[in-house]
């Protein structure tokens, strides 16, 4: 358990403004600007269209935070930064430090949520519109690439043929899979606009052919069925307990007899205090829609079992939302 102290207590009220400095930087593309040459205040302002003071308050708050280079008059954002911050890098998680800009208005409501004065903002989802949505999904495949060939090595693909990766995105763990076990072909289910994005992403990586990419909305559709595998992955925290047994019953249906489910995602302890990132995620979902949540094992498997599930079974908690928890359609 914690040890706090007055200072350590100021040090946490105050964290917001550090993350406000790097929000910010990140909506005036001060990073993809420096990346490439080092640049005065003037010239910095001019490019932007900014307040000169404002500006140089700013720019001296970045380089004191160490995101910047000061030399002289001059500022730069160095080769390792820029390869993680500007907008043109290919690993860059950009998008995500955006799309957590647009959370700080949603989270800036959460003391009226308590209250009861206002409802939650209903968007779980990243910066709308074509643009932000490829950039989204894209952070996403950088932030979990190299978190999916040992999720998939803890889950299993034991000798299933064809996998439903449910709410996909662009296939980072449909490539996972499909790479270790290549007996495998497999159905996307994402968004149409999402689903563009995989296809890319999956001819990119010569696994094109063996995917099929179907466009629906799993609130509104059935799944398509046939499988012997599902993922649900980072899903459920987005609903209800009562929509995700209506989204179990979907995947249940769209799975062969005997077929095996796996859900990645936050799994809490009992006492919903760990993982400690699970716990405050659902403060997320709390003031992102209308009734997402974190959800204890007891709780999936309780929901599981009400859509028809057998056989569930904790397979790790995990933190950084890599809890995997298992369950089967009957085979009869």
């Amino acid at each position: 358990m914690a040890t706090w102290d007055a200072d350590s207590i100021l040090a946490l009220a105050r964290n917001f403004m550090e993350c406000r400095i790097l929000l910010t930087a990140a909506e005036l593309d001060l990073f993809t600007l420096l990346s490439h040459r080092t640049l005065s205040t003037e010239e910095i302002a001019r490019r932007i269209s900014g307040d000169r003071r404002a500006l140089t308050i700013l720019l001296d708050a970045l380089a004191a935070m160490g995101l910047l280079t000061k030399q002289d008059t001059g500022y730069r954002c160095e080769q390792a930064l820029a390869e993680i911050l500007a907008a043109d890098q290919p690993n860059s998680v950009l998008p995500m430090v955006l799309h957590s800009a647009a959370l700080w208005h949603s989270w800036s409501a959460l003391t009226d949520i308590v209250r009861g004065a206002v409802e939650a903002c209903r968007h779980a989802h990243g910066p709308h519109g074509p643009k932000n949505t490829a950039a989204f999904i894209g952070a996403m495949h950088v932030v979990s690439v190299g978190r999916a060939p040992a999720l998939v090595a803890a889950a299993g693909a034991g000798a299933a043929r064809a996998l439903l990766d449910v709410g996909g995105g662009s296939g980072t763990y449909t490539s996972a899979f499909l790479r270790a076990a290549p007996q495998m072909r497999a159905t996307l289910f994402d968004l149409p606009e999402v689903i563009e994005l995989a296809r890319r992403r999956l001819f990119s990586e010569g696994l094109l052919d063996r995917v099929a990419l179907v466009a629906g909305d799993f609130y509104h559709d059935e799944l398509p069925g046939g499988h012997d595998l599902a993922l649900l992955s980072a899903i459920i925290h987005q609903n209800s307990r009562e929509q995700n047994i209506d989204l179990y019953r979907k995947v249940w249906a769209a799975l062969v007899p005997g077929g095996r489910l796996l859900i990645r995602d936050h799994v809490m302890s009992p006492d919903r205090l760990e993982p400690r990132e699970g716990a405050i995620f659902a403060v997320n979902m709390l003031v992102r829609t209308p009734g997402g949540n974190t959800y204890t094992f007891e709780e999936i498997e309780a929901d599981l079992l009400a859509a028809g599930f057998e056989r569930v079974r904790l397979i790790q908690r995990g933190e950084k939302m890599t809890g995997l928890v298992e369950a089967f359609r009957p085979s009869r």
